[in-house]
């Protein structure tokens, strides 16, 4: 089974892009952030036609999420992460496919730091910890991806030293997803390659992609029970260098 995440920055507006993705990689699960969509415009007769049924949750201008799968429809779990009934951001799905639990994320980029967005950010943090714990308690496979805005160490960034007031790379925001990770969770793709430059976005100016000034702040947490079926990952890096696509590039990643 192959899952991807992919922050597509607008799904319709970079459709032709994942369509293509979609037929040239063929990931089983995909799950989707930053769809720029109101849930009525979400493009699901397209990902259809392509093979993919789809669950998802969309928001007008910013945020959404959502999760495609080509073997079997997404049994959907919930559309928000627990812990605040007043949060409105579309930022997180989960549903099981194939008696594996896979939870969608787009956490809170949190900038400027320090400030209101900043602690909405280590606020969501916190939920997703409370979040994660329970899951793990629960006990059968789960997957924690998407888009984390979250550069774990110094090794997931490009010139490190720029990034140490960034809400990103800040203290706070590190310590809480070690917080995370330390629960019991695994993170796949230092898992299979501990020591590589691995980056996942690159900012769209002063031509990042081109002189490889990225970072890595898409993820793959496993479960305890997910983690002997982890066979290989990846990152589609070739996908960010195409006409009129994501800052992002598709992270992968595949399990017996």
């Amino acid at each position: 089974m192959k899952l991807a995440t992919y922050n597509v920055n607008s799904i319709n507006a970079r459709l032709p892009v994942v369509l293509r993705w979609l037929d040239e990689c063929q990931p089983d699960v995909v799950c989707l952030q930053e769809l720029k969509a109101v849930q009525e415009n979400f493009p699901a007769e397209a990902l259809e036609n392509a093979g993919y049924t789809s669950i998802w949750h969309g928001q007008k201008s910013w945020n959404g999420v959502a999760i495609l799968s080509r073997i079997g429809q997404p049994e959907e779990i919930c559309r928000a992460l627990p812990g605040d009934p007043e949060d409105t951001h579309s930022r997180y799905i989960e549903a099981k496919i194939n008696e594996v639990v896979i939870g969608c994320l787009y956490l809170p980029n949190g900038n400027p730091a320090p400030g209101p967005k900043f602690d909405y950010k280590l606020r969501w943090l916190d939920r997703l910890i409370a979040h994660g714990q329970s899951l793990l308690e629960q006990g059968p496979p789960v997957i924690l991806t998407g888009d984390f805005n979250v550069i774990p160490t110094e090794f997931d960034v490009y010139k490190p030293e720029r990034w140490v007031d960034d809400a990103l790379f800040r203290t706070e925001t590190r310590e809480s997803f070690r917080k995370l990770v330390a629960q019991g969770w695994t993170d796949a793709l230092r898992k299979l390659y501990p020591d590589e430059t691995i980056y996942t976005f690159w900012d769209y100016f002063r031509n990042a992609f081109g002189r490889n000034a990225g970072m890595r702040i898409d993820h793959f947490l496993l479960s305890p029970a997910v983690v002997p079926r982890l066979r290989a990952a990846g990152v589609d890096r070739q996908v960010r260098g195409w006409e009129k696509t994501s800052d992002h590039a598709p992270v992968w990643i595949e399990l017996d």
